[in-house]
């Protein structure tokens, strides 16, 4: 399950894992013009740790996602 808000300056995007035991916290992607910062609470330190990835970095993880192992360098799309 997810769910998609629209804020003022980012789109927000929780994903909650409905998988099998044991269960994922949720994850929140907040989508920005400049860049995308995932976030999710590590139940362990009680404490929400966050990653932010550039817009070519996503554009590149997407790329990543769909393609053979291997090294890659010079992706299609704008940098």
């Amino acid at each position: 399950m997810f769910t998609i808000e629209h804020d003022f300056d980012a789109t927000v995007i929780t994903l909650v894992d409905e998988g099998s035991a044991p269960l994922q916290e949720d994850l929140t992607i907040n989508a920005f013009d400049e860049c995308v910062t995932v976030e999710q609470l590590d139940p362990r330190t009680d404490r929400v740790q966050k990653i932010t990835l550039s817009n070519q970095q996503l554009r590149d993880l997407a790329a990543a996602l769909n393609l053979p192992e291997g090294i890659y360098a010079g992706l299609p799309g704008p940098r």
